[in-house]
């Protein structure tokens, strides 16, 4: 299939698919007499996986680590657990710090004197560092 076909299976655009070829996360396409490249299925496949593993917060450098995991006959599945260990800790690393400042905007908002003058925003205020 040509690269537009590929695009529309796959859901990710023309320029993306260029840029995974760039940097290492799909196999170049073979090219026709023509020129244009033409993919197989595999590359649906390859990238079905860099958008799941996008979705779960991978980096591309992460993906591409897996992606060459995947592919090597001796490599454990040890290796692949403990990047996504790594990965579930930052992510709760994010939900914490997302937390505090889901805690910290709420306080705000509850001190907000919405009729007041934005001389004396509590909001505004925080934002130079002057209230929290």
């Amino acid at each position: 299939m040509m690269i537009g076909q590929l695009s529309k299976l796959s859901g990710i655009g023309i320029e993306t698919i260029r840029f995974y070829e760039r940097r290492g996360l799909l196999s170049p396409a073979s090219r026709k007499s023509s020129g244009y490249r033409q993919y197989d299925e595999q590359s649906i496949v390859r990238i079905k996986f860099i958008k799941t593993a996008k979705d779960l917060g991978f980096t591309l450098d992460d993906i591409k680590d897996l992606l060459s995991l995947k592919v090597r006959k001796e490599s454990q599945c040890s290796k692949v657990q403990s990047k996504a260990q790594k990965k579930l800790q930052e992510t709760r690393e994010k939900i914490s710090n997302l937390k505090k400042i889901e805690g910290i905007l709420e306080s705000l908002v509850d001190t907000c004197k919405q009729r007041s003058p934005t001389l004396e925003c509590p909001i505004l205020d925080s934002l130079k560092g002057e209230s929290l």
